[in-house]
């Protein structure tokens, strides 16, 4: 998403290269960079992510509030989504530059948490039609080393298993009049089920091959790309065609397969690393300790 500029030299020894199916960190084309995760290190939110992708870095926070929910779905809490993006990630990013990035990345959440099977919204509402959870989830761009869309939605989904929502009591007053009470027990809690939240998975498209989570020299090289957003059932709710250049019908159906398999292994190590960490006894720090 953030550019990079290279010369004709550079990008013609990363084409024939990746070709050969060698990159330059030698990774093969269907290969990831060693991921870092971590959870609950934003001690004022409700649930919190670090992931580390190479040399991209993403920060996820989410805050739980109670507000009046949709007269269009007033059963339902909701999710909302902010993204910004730091300076010191990359130099296009100063003053507005970071804008577009920020609005396409969030736009691309918005749509894959559109899908009603992603997350059970109706268990976000207190008070159908008077009070609902509302998750404000922010997410911060330290640094962009490639794939942003998929290191955040790791992220996003990371802070969902981390996140933390105060238990509710509903009394009736003696006017009749339904009152809330939250817990301020920080173990009466509940958590949301993310099973079927979904991980995005890009495949750029340099020279005639697909390559997955690709850095920014890599991305600069991109004729074309193909971001899906997959359960860990491999069920793909969300589909985004990124790039100038076009893709061949037969090469995208191939593409949506292999996106497919990665996307249920990603997901899979994902949640096994978050069970994991969830399952130490390992004393939490704070982000910049």
């Amino acid at each position: 998403m953030a550019g990079v500029l290279i010369s004709e030299a550079e990008k013609t020894y990363i084409i024939h290269g990746i070709h050969e199916d060698l990159r330059c960190d030698g990774r093969c084309c269907l290969e990831y960079r060693f991921l870092e995760l971590e959870t609950g290190i934003v001690s004022n939110c409700s649930g919190s992510s670090h992931v580390r992708l190479a040399n991209t870095d993403i920060l996820v926070g989410i805050k739980a509030e109670l507000d009046e929910p949709y007269p269009t779905a007033p059963g339902k809490g909701r999710i909302e989504f902010f993204v910004d993006c730091t300076a010191n990630a990359d130099p296009e990013f100063e003053g507005r530059g970071g804008e577009e990035v920020a609005t396409k990345i969030k736009s691309a959440l918005a749509q894959a948490f559109g899908s009603p099977k992603c997350l059970d919204l109706k268990s976000l509402a207190v008070i159908p039609g008077q009070q609902v959870w509302v998750l404000y989830v922010d997410v911060l761009i330290l640094e962009c080393g490639g794939s942003l869309l998929d290191a955040v939605s790791v992220g996003v989904k990371a802070a969902l298993f981390d996140l933390k929502i105060p238990k509710v009591s509903v009394t009736v007053d003696e006017n009749g009049e339904q009152e809330i009470e939250v817990s301020g027990d920080p173990y009466d809690v509940s958590k949301m089920d993310i099973t079927d939240v979904p991980c995005f998975i890009t495949l750029s498209k340099v020279g005639q091959q697909f390559v997955l989570d690709a850095t920014q020299e890599e991305e600069a090289c991109a004729v074309g790309s193909l971001a899906m957003a997959v359960t860990a059932a491999g069920r793909i709710v969300s589909l985004i065609k990124g790039g100038i250049g076009s893709l061949h019908p037969e090469n995208v159906m191939d593409i949506i397969e292999v996106g497919k398999d990665v996307g249920i292994a990603l997901n899979a190590a994902v949640m096994k690393n978050l069970e994991l960490e969830s399952s130490s006894e390992t004393e939490k720090k704070g982000f910049l300790l």
